[in-house]
Order: structure tokens, then C-alpha cells, then sequence
């Protein structure tokens, strides 16, 4: 089973990692790259999966996919 996190902004100015299914977070932070620390982390110890952080603006900013989990379409570009 796949499973996705998303780093989003909430109006109170934390940051907020959760799973993309979830109405609750699974962790909540001060600054987006703590969000995205502990989502990879999360990720890594539950099989991996994908990564979507998304602005403050609600705008995707970076999709990754952490292993173990593989990328069906691994990106040409250089980003990670």
C-alpha cells in the first residue's frame, strides 16, 4: 500500500505534517523543514512513500518519493 505525507502551512503559522487520508496531523511544527524532517522519517520507517510539500500559498512546491519505496517515474531533473 502506498502511502503519502503532505507539509502544509495552517493560518495559526505552524507547519504541519499529515498523512494525505488523514483529518488529523501526525506532527505539527514550528518551521516547514522540521515538517519535512519528520515526515521523511516517517516515511522511511513505514516503507516510504511519496512527499508533497506544498507553500504557504497552498501551491505544491516539491513532490519526493523516499525509499524504500520506488519511483514509477523517476524525474530527470536534478532536485534530489
Amino acid at each position: 500500500m502506498k502511502k503519502d505525507d503532505r507539509i502544509v502551512y495552517r493560518k495559526d503559522g505552524q507547519w504541519i505534517n499529515k498523512k494525505v487520508d488523514s483529518d488529523r496531523a501526525s506532527s505539527v511544527h514550528d518551521k516547514q523543514s522540521q515538517a519535512e524532517k519528520a515526515a521523511r522519517e516517517m516515511l522511511r520507517n513505514t516503507g516510504g512513500g511519496e512527499l508533497i510539500t506544498k507553500g504557504i500559498d497552498g501551491k505544491i512546491r516539491s513532490k519526493d518519493t523516499i525509499p524504500p519505496a520506488k519511483d514509477p517515474c523517476p524525474p530527470k531533473d536534478k532536485e534530489h
